[in-house]
């Protein structure tokens, strides 16, 4: 068929959702041999939006299609409306395909307009267009309280953007003012396959900075935890401040280890992200600079599969201030990030580095996506993306999964 003898036809439908429609249409375009050349659906409140993009033979086929579609509709209860597309604005449009991806995930405990708002005007203004928008969390009811509400949309969108560093500061500008969190990431196939997590434990698995509880009980806490601070903002050095933690533990009884260890309290959330990537196949690793003794507990409670942390040395069933080993700094983390996902055979890209500290940014930055949990603000400076309104298993919506592939797990 020549390029004079097509014709490109926009079918737009709208109306109430039900089975049939998409069967009902594609049936009368079948009939006259019309090629889809796209075609998408969005459906909101039962309310339907669908767009066929066809062509098809022009002439005389063109008008009893577009007859017969007009019937089809009325039988079908919905609306069709038709819009003639030029081969010139069609080839226009094709080319614009090859565009730079990227996804765009708004979180939060609930999304009002004027934070979607905000963070498409910084799209806008950076010349990138929506493709598709998707809610990811599942529809929550206005009359029943939840627990633990959270809601999350995931926009598809392309471009070339203007200016990146502006882009991602205003992102972060407007996370801070209107409490949500902004994720951006390049949509790339390793995007859709990622095979490995690692954790930092402190104030990221758990809700606690273990050494700080450890003092407390030592009778040392306010001068632990003012170390602990310093080298969580990056003030101090991490190696430096361990060994001073460290001291200050001296002559802990080994007994209080484990009351410690069995009233850990896990972050919200974790205990349904672990389930879910251990469902979907995934490897997870703590990597902490915290205590192995507490690392290993949280392994066998979370099914982990690696970790690596700082051993305590113990003698005659109490600390001695000392530890065994190399210290896991931030250095070390990196290192072993990288050892894990050498030996499981996986791109440095497809990992992620979850994490609360200074100490976390090796990890993070060099992990095919850094995130900063709950972070320090210089952490959540040098982040690329950051979680601070949801728990931990906000990591699966920025992983592109929806609430339903996550408790379907619950139903097997």
């Amino acid at each position: 068929m020549a390029i004079e003898d097509k014709e490109i036809i926009l079918l737009k439908v709208s109306g109430q959702d039900k089975p049939g429609v998409t069967a009902g249409l594609t049936a009368v375009l079948a009939t006259y041999n019309a090629i889809i050349l796209d075609i998408g659906q969005a459906d909101i409140h039962d309310t339907l939006s669908l767009g066929i993009l066809f062509e098809i033979e022009a002439g005389s086929c063109s008008a009893p299609v577009l007859k017969d579609l007009l019937f089809k509709g009325y039988e079908l209860g919905i609306k069709v409306k038709f819009i003639p597309i030029s081969i010139a604005d069609y080839e226009s449009w094709v080319k614009t395909q090859s565009k730079q991806r990227y996804i765009i995930n708004i979180l939060g405990e609930t999304l009002a307009a004027k934070q979607i708002a905000a963070v498409t005007k910084i799209m806008s203004d950076q010349h990138l267009n929506i493709d598709s928008i998707k809610r990811l969390t599942g529809r929550t009811s206005i009359i029943d309280k939840e627990d633990y509400p959270r809601s999350c949309v995931q926009l598809s969108v392309s471009g070339i953007i203007v200016d990146k560093k502006l882009m991602t500061s205003s992102f972060m500008e407007t996370s801070r003012a209107l409490d949500v969190d902004i994720s951006f990431q390049e949509d790339t196939i390793y995007r859709r396959n990622r095979r490995l997590v690692c954790f930092d434990m402190d104030s990221t698995l758990i809700q606690t900075e273990v050494i700080d509880e450890l003092a407390d009980l030592n009778g040392v806490g306010e001068q632990v935890r003012a170390i602990t601070e310093s080298a969580m903002n990056g003030e101090i050095d991490f190696t430096e401040s361990f060994k001073q933690r460290m001291a200050l533990l001296e002559g802990l009884s080994e007994e209080v280890l484990h009351n410690v260890a069995i009233n850990l309290p896990i972050t919200k959330g974790a205990h349904r992200l672990m389930k879910a990537l251990k469902y979907y196949g995934y490897k997870t690793a703590i990597l902490s600079g915290g205590f192995t003794y507490f690392g290993e507990y949280l392994q066998k409670e979370l099914g982990i599969d690696y970790v690596h942390a700082n051993q305590l040395e113990i003698k005659d069933g109490k600390l001695t201030g000392n530890y065994l080993g190399e210290i896991v700094d931030g250095k070390k983390k990196a290192e072993y990030l990288q050892a894990i996902a050498d030996k499981e055979g996986i791109n440095i890209n497809q990992t992620i580095a979850v994490g609360d500290g200074a100490n976390d940014l090796p990890m993070i930055n060099l992990a095919g996506l850094g995130i900063a949990f709950h972070a320090k603000p210089t952490v959540k400076e040098s982040a690329e993306t950051s979680i601070s309104s949801l728990g931990l298993d906000g990591v699966l919506y920025l992983l592109g999964y929806h609430d339903r592939h996550i408790d379907m797990m619950d139903e097997i």
